[in-house]
C-alpha cells in the first residue's frame, strides 16, 4: 500500500536575510523539523531567492549530490575545481562534492532577483572524485510530457549523479494527463509543484506543494491547470 506525505506550501521553513528568501521543504540551517530531515536520499530541497548583486560566498561540500535548477535569471558559480559558468532558466548542473569542493554561487545581474531551486541528494557512494556538469535543456521538450533531467547513467538523457535516482520535469496544459512508472524497485518519488493545480495519486497540489510517494509502482498524474511541476525518483534507503 502506497504511504503518502504531503507538504504544503506554506508549512515549509523559511528564512528571509533580505538579501535571499529560503523556503526549505526539510530541516536546513536554523530550520528544525524532526519530521522533515529527508526523504529516503533527498536531504535538501530548497527554493531560493537571490536578490540583484547579491549570493552565497566560497563554502565547502563533502559526499554530496548537489543539483542547481535556475527558474528565473541566472546564477554565476565558481568552483576550487577550476570552473567558472553561468547557469539559467533551462539549464541544469550538478555536483559530485565527494571527498570535497568548495564554490561560491552569486547573481551576477544588478537589476533582477534570481529564482532557483537547490537540491542535495545523499550519495551511493562516499569519497568519489569531484565533478562538475552543466547543460542546457530544451524546455519544449517537456510540454506535455516528461522531460528526463537526471539519471544515474551518463548515457541517458539530462545530467548524471552517483544515485539510483531519476529527475522529470513537465511543463502541462490543464487537462493533461500522464503516469510515472518506477524505474528502480523499492524507490520513492517526491514531486514539487512549481506552478499550478495538479493532482497525483488521487492527491490535490498548488503551487510549492510536494508529494512524497513510498512504495509506489505508478504514479497518474493531471494538470487541474496550466501547471509546472519536478519529479524526482530516489532510493528510499541510503547505502554507501
Amino acid at each position: 500500500m502506497e504511504n503518502i506525505i504531503i507538504h504544503k506550501a506554506e508549512t515549509r521553513g523559511n528564512a528571509n536575510h533580505g538579501w535571499l528568501n529560503a523556503y526549505h521543504s526539510f530541516s536546513f540551517a536554523t530550520y528544525y523539523d524532526s519530521e522533515r530531515i529527508q526523504f529516503g536520499a533527498l536531504r535538501v530541497l530548497n527554493d531560493d531567492t537571490i536578490a540583484a548583486g547579491m549570493g552565497f560566498g566560497t563554502h565547502p561540500h563533502d559526499n554530496m549530490e548537489i543539483i542547481t535548477i535556475p527558474l528565473e535569471g541566472d546564477l554565476a558559480h565558481k568552483d576550487s575545481m577550476g570552473n567558472t559558468e553561468i547557469i539559467k532558466h533551462g539549464d541544469i548542473q550538478v555536483m559530485s562534492a565527494g571527498t570535497g569542493i568548495q564554490h561560491s554561487e552569486f547573481n551576477p545581474n544588478a537589476d533582477k532577483q534570481t529564482k532557483l531551486l537547490q537540491i542535495w541528494l545523499f550519495p551511493n557512494k562516499r569519497n568519489v572524485t569531484p565533478r562538475y556538469q552543466q547543460i542546457s535543456l530544451k524546455t519544449e521538450d517537456r510540454h506535455n510530457k516528461l522531460q528526463q533531467v537526471l539519471s544515474p547513467n551518463p548515457d541517458d538523457a539530462g545530467v548524471w549523479i552517483h544515485q539510483d535516482a531519476w529527475f522529470h520535469m513537465g511543463n502541462f496544459d490543464a487537462g493533461t494527463t500522464t503516469e510515472y512508472s518506477v524505474k528502480k524497485e523499492g524507490n520513492g518519488l517526491y514531486a514539487f509543484i512549481l506552478k499550478g493545480n495538479v493532482t497525483i495519486n488521487g492527491q490535490e497540489l498548488n503551487t510549492r506543494d510536494a508529494i512524497g510517494i513510498k512504495d509506489f509502482k505508478t504514479a497518474t498524474i493531471t494538470a487541474n491547470t496550466d501547471a509546472e511541476f519536478l519529479l524526482m525518483e530516489i532510493p528510499m534507503q541510503v547505502n554507501y
